[in-house]
């Protein structure tokens, strides 16, 4: 094993970017954060698109930051992101303009179309094992048939591909993030031909798949003077969809746990050995997505902090306080349960006016919305627990794997009043931290093909365990009490 290593964690969520300098070695496992930027979708004639240039700028930004910070040599560079959006390119490699959001409305009824003339949901559930979303590449890509940009694509790169083939000149698509195009056979890890073709969608647009810990390719020469790194630098592949990098940044010390990777979206469940392709487990919308080191995260999306973010961004545009840790301090007052929603409504999915929104969910269900901006953060923490709540015993249910504690990894892991809520409603303790377990998981990977770190991922957990720095909530009250709310949002 190696001594030490240094290298650049790329990672790129909803709302913002960051680059993160690591330093890992057999007992160490550090992380400065050198540079962060923004995420802002752009809408340009009624179209939602990523800012995709602006967030390669920030990476080349925050490559010679972390450059600078190690005295010009980086052992490595890794890249995750979110899932499902993806750049198409020519037969040249240029780009084809930005890639359109996955909040766009482009796919509404695509999905429902292509089950009723196409493929069976069944059918397409055994192969994949993903869940049904309407923003899924899979609609992405029939939405934009027929189009002249489909008409010009020769290759589908997602979000962390096309970047590191930015970086490399090498097109490949790692496997953890293939997984939930909806296109990838979730137990062959290979992409599913026959399913592609029958969507008819090109099978030539999907690259040759690598697994987490491969090396893509080195930093180009002309692109690594300019940012000041004096060696060849290798891009590793890592758990490109953030989720798997988080995954393996859980500092969990056995096999009974379940994980909540909370950001603006929140994903709940549980690490198996293989996929569940039932068809309860279909009925329940469970996702299969493929994970770090042979694994499968067996998972649902929920709507997540998106909530929170949208209602702030409202009332910051509306001229009225919005400072989080008021609104949350006056939150912990509010009476539990005053109003509830499912936050899994489609209403909730684009950007706007959120706290309108979830006062119309209120009205429809017969509750009284709520009154204020603290009655309405509490509305949100109470649904999300209660959300979080019904995925993690659904997840045991269907899985057959049990959950004696959960991890709480990302941004809302410093949620105080959301992990505690997490903890009631479970009936279950929450170790919420680290805040960087996407970055964390992505240097690890890097690092053990580096040979600076464990081979196996309860090694590498054992590692963030032993070096960052968590916080425990015990369950309070009896979680029978939250039985009557989840019906009356289940009505």
């Amino acid at each position: 094993m190696a001594d030490q290593v240094t290298v650049a964690a790329v990672d790129l969520g909803a709302s913002s970017g960051r680059v993160m300098l690591a330093r890992v070695g057999p007992d160490l496992l550090e992380l400065e954060e050198v540079h962060r930027f923004p995420n802002v979708p752009v809408e340009v004639n009624g179209t939602l698109y990523t800012d995709v240039l602006a967030l390669y700028r920030g990476v080349l930004e925050g490559l010679r930051a972390a450059g600078r910070h190690a005295g010009g040599r980086l052992d490595g560079i890794g890249i995750d992101s979110w899932a499902v959006d993806h750049g198409l390119l020519d037969a040249e490699g240029a780009l084809l303009g930005n890639p359109v959001h996955y909040r766009d409305r482009r796919t509404d009824g695509v999905m429902e179309r292509a089950y009723a003339d196409l493929v069976d949901a069944a059918e397409v559930y055994a192969v994949t094992g993903i869940q049904n979303l309407p923003f899924n590449t899979s609609w992405q890509l029939l939405a934009a048939q027929g189009t002249s940009q489909m008409g010009a694509a020769r290759t589908m790169l997602l979000i962390p591909d096309l970047l590191a083939s930015w970086l490399t000149g090498r097109q490949v698509a790692e496997v953890t993030n293939a997984s939930t195009t909806q296109l990838l056979d979730v137990t062959r890890r290979a992409w599913a031909d026959d399913l592609v073709t029958r969507l008819g969608i090109d099978r030539g647009l999907l690259p040759d798949l690598v697994e987490p810990g491969e090396v893509v390719g080195h930093v180009r020469g002309d692109l690594a003077d300019q940012l000041g790194l004096t060696s060849p630098v290798p891009v590793i592949a890592v758990g490109s969809h953030d989720t798997a990098s988080a995954f393996v940044g859980v500092p969990a010390t056995g096999a009974a746990f379940a994980t909540i990777s909370c950001g603006t979206w929140s994903l709940v469940g549980v690490e198996l050995d293989a996929p569940v392709l039932t068809e309860a487990s279909r009925a329940a919308n469970f996702t299969n997505e493929l994970g770090v080191g042979g694994t499968v995260r067996y998972l649902r999306n929920v709507m997540g902090l998106w909530l929170l973010q949208q209602s702030i961004a409202t009332w910051h545009a509306d001229g009225l306080p919005a400072d989080l840790e008021t609104l949350l301090a006056d939150a912990v007052r509010v009476p539990r349960f005053t109003a509830v929603v499912d936050p899994d409504d489609p209403r909730f999915l684009p950007p706007g006016d959120m706290p309108t929104r979830i006062a119309e969910a209120c009205r429809d269900s017969g509750q009284v919305p709520p009154q204020s901006q603290a009655e309405t953060v509490r509305c949100i923490l109470d649904s999300l627990a209660l959300a979080y709540r019904r995925a993690l015993r659904q997840a045991q249910e269907l899985s057959g794997h049990e959950v004696e504690v959960v991890h709480v990894v990302g941004g809302g892991s410093r949620n105080a009043l959301l992990c505690q809520l997490t903890a009631d409603a479970s009936g279950l303790p929450v170790v919420a931290g680290p805040v960087e377990g996407a970055a964390l998981g992505n240097a690890l990977v890097q690092a053990r093909t580096l040979g600076a770190a464990p081979d196996d991922l309860d090694g590498m957990r054992r590692l963030v365990a032993a070096t960052q720095s968590t916080t425990r909530y015990e369950p309070t009250g009896d979680p029978a009490a939250w039985d009557a709310p989840d019906r009356r949002v289940r009505t």
